[in-house]
């Protein structure tokens, strides 16, 4: 046991289910009691905490992959921090942990549910980004469910957010003949070009998404990784090679839609070009950690993978940066930290 113990931890509480974009009313920071961690627990002091995409569906009361957000209770997601208290063998005070229980100050975290890290190998916070979860996304959506191989042509939506960007340089990195990105703004695009080494990119506000793909990639392509959905889903459809493959890992542009979405109207086409479109959760390739950090650490180490992060400081802070990433306003990982 450590010294000391803070008396009280501010956290993030959903109190009522957004409808549409999420509101500032939608949400609580609220106090809440320390206690000493159980048997077999351990108290974290959380340095940083992550928000994402999929957190949106989260918030609705509906039957998912992963259940809902209660009302008045923390929210939870992706944390990295410093254990200060510990009832648990094998983790000690003073250790660094990943673990779920984000959007708050302290985490009381079941020691089996918390991830010693070393911050000797890479700063913390790559722990929830490049390292962590969005890191492995990219890394198995693209070697794992797009069965990629050297040689083949690769388009990126989202190119420019935590996953879309290590999924360009990794294609790179692996021998892909032509990388696009599509992205929401010109700085981004200069970004994928200059930073990462996309060999195309385009902003996709800048007029219809399949004249700009197939003007990046008149020769078509063989990969498609689907970060947005939509009319972007659309065109790669229309630019795929018979045979192509699309990893769906997220449709952010419909997240907050109140009316359903129409799909592709160019579905028929898959017939004909024998197309796979596969959807991925990052939960179904744990196996895969082991070698995705000891191949992605030596990248990293190397300077051959770049990454990039949007930090926000402070946890009152926490709402504005998910309704940021939500818009966009994050270049690679959106990180609040809590200093």
């Amino acid at each position: 046991m450590s010294a000391a113990l803070p008396t009280s931890s501010r956290e993030w509480h959903l109190v009522a289910r957004p409808h549409g974009w999420p509101k500032a009313e939608d949400f609580a920071l609220r106090e809440a009691p320390v206690t000493v961690p159980a048997e077999g627990r351990v108290l974290v002091r959380n340095l940083h905490f992550s928000v994402d995409p999929y957190m949106r569906g989260r918030m609705n009361d509906v039957k998912s992959y992963t259940p809902p957000f209660k009302l008045d209770h923390p929210m939870e997601g992706g944390a990295v921090g410093e254990v200060i208290a510990s009832d648990a063998e094998g983790i000690a005070v003073g250790d660094h942990v990943l673990h779920g229980l984000g959007w708050r100050e302290y985490a009381d975290v079941p020691a089996q549910h918390a991830v010693k890290v070393d911050p000797d190998l890479a700063p913390l916070s790559a722990y929830l980004g490049v390292l962590g979860m969005t890191g492995l996304t990219a890394y198995a959506g693209l070697f794992d469910v797009a069965s990629f191989k050297e040689g083949d042509a690769v388009f990126v939506s989202g190119a420019a957010g935590a996953v879309g960007s290590q999924v360009g340089q990794m294609a790179k990195l692996r021998g892909a003949s032509r990388v696009i990105g599509s992205a929401g703004s010109d700085e981004k695009v200069k970004l994928l070009v200059e930073e990462y080494g996309f060999d195309a990119a385009f902003n996709y506000k800048n007029g219809p998404v399949a004249e700009q793909l197939r003007q990046a990639a008149p020769d078509g392509i063989d990969v498609y990784f689907d970060n947005v959905g939509g009319e972007h889903l659309e065109a790669a459809i229309s630019s795929l090679h018979v045979h192509g493959r699309a990893t769906i890992c997220g449709m952010i542009a419909q997240y907050n839609a109140t009316e359903p979405t129409p799909g592709p109207r160019n579905l028929a086409l898959v017939i004909g070009k024998r197309l796979r479109l596969q959807g991925m959760l990052v939960g179904d390739h744990a196996a895969l950690q082991p070698q995705f950090v000891q191949e992605v650490a030596g990248w990293l180490a190397s300077g051959e993978l770049k990454y990039r992060e949007t930090v926000v400081e402070g946890i009152e802070n926490g709402f504005d940066a998910f309704l940021g990433l939500m818009r966009g306003e994050n270049t690679g990982k959106m990180i609040v930290s809590l200093g």
